[in-house]
């Protein structure tokens, strides 16, 4: 325990003996039920990422529908290629809020007393792993998301035409599958820039609201705990030769990214500023000596979807790092 308590000091650099075994951890018998719990949620995220992966939307059908409004067959025709689309994305909305339990459930875990933060990531590792492997689908989802201008524009065609139909009392049979309630809240899901990141600060926000009794401490240094972990781990060769492949060096690298952004959201002024628990500096140094085409995604979810890296406390010397 007394390596992983050095990891949090300012004494950082000269004590980096911690390692976080996000490839072998098992989880305890005290674990396992949490563990079974989120298991069975991360079980669908690969799925997940693979099919919004090979999502190519509807573009050429809504064009030729749009530009030709009297041609019922081409109407027809684009209605048919949007509603399984609008199936599929409300899939993955609603994994986002299977998602949001899961991370309370071990939000609850890893900051319970009577152990501390730091105690509980040290002592329940297999935990830790799966905090670390929402995070890191979390990156990937929204990464996906954010190139893919096809999904707001198919589930905007879809809103406009139940719309339309609804003016003209027509009902529709996916209107069982995706109701008028079920689209506002896809809609409001789908508007953000970063969905699932979006869904992960609500519900770590939700979680501190809800426990007034727990220290928001408690929650923000867990994030900041596992944020130096990953780093120590990185910026350590020795550590670092115990990777078995280079994937789970970018794992360590995008669970770091996430835990920095979901603290920077949370924390009420953010991981930027002087008084942070996070060394963002040496954060990004870590990612600057990495091949620059694996962490440029990185880099630009730090610069643009952080909250406080524009604030007068963040240092110049950040902001041009991350320029």
């Amino acid at each position: 325990m007394g390596n992983l308590l050095k990891v949090l000091t300012r004494e950082i650099e000269n004590y980096p003996h911690f390692f976080l075994d996000f490839e072998n951890a098992q989880p305890t018998e005290g674990e396992r039920e949490i563990w079974n719990q989120i298991s069975a949620v991360l079980q669908d995220s690969e799925s997940i990422l693979a099919d919004l992966q090979a999502y190519k939307g509807a573009g050429p059908e809504i064009r030729d529908a749009i530009q030709n409004p009297n041609d019922i067959q081409l109407q027809e025709k684009a209605w048919n290629a949007v509603c399984p689309l609008v199936v599929r994305l409300k899939r993955f909305y609603e994994f986002s809020i299977r998602l949001e339990k899961a991370l309370q459930s071990l939000l609850e875990s890893l900051t319970s007393p009577p152990y501390t933060p730091t105690q509980h990531l040290e002592r329940e590792q297999a935990l830790a792993k799966e905090f670390a492997e929402i995070l890191h689908f979390t990156l990937r989802f929204d990464e996906l998301k954010m190139r893919n201008p096809a999904i707001q524009n198919d589930f905007s065609y879809y809103r406009r035409t139940i719309s339309r139909n609804r003016i003209n009392n027509m009902h529709l049979d996916i209107e069982n599958e995706v109701n008028n309630e079920m689209a506002n809240r896809m809609s409001l899901f789908y508007a953000e820039a970063t969905p699932m990141l979006k869904t992960l600060s609500n519900a770590t926000m939700h979680f501190v609201s809800e426990n007034k009794t727990l220290p928001i401490e408690n929650t923000t240094d867990c994030l900041s705990t596992m944020t130096s972990v990953c780093k120590v781990m990185l910026e350590t060769p020795e550590y670092r030769s115990r990777f078995t492949s280079e994937e789970t060096l970018l794992f360590c690298m995008r669970v770091m990214v996430g835990v920095i952004i979901l603290y920077d959201h949370v924390h009420p002024v953010g991981a930027f500023c002087k008084t942070s628990k996070i060394d963002m500096k040496g954060c990004i140094k870590v990612l600057k000596e990495q091949a620059p085409d694996s962490v440029e995604g990185l880099l630009n979810a730090l610069r643009f979807t952080t909250k406080h890296l524009n604030d007068e406390s963040t240092s110049k010397q950040i902001r041009a790092m991350l320029q």
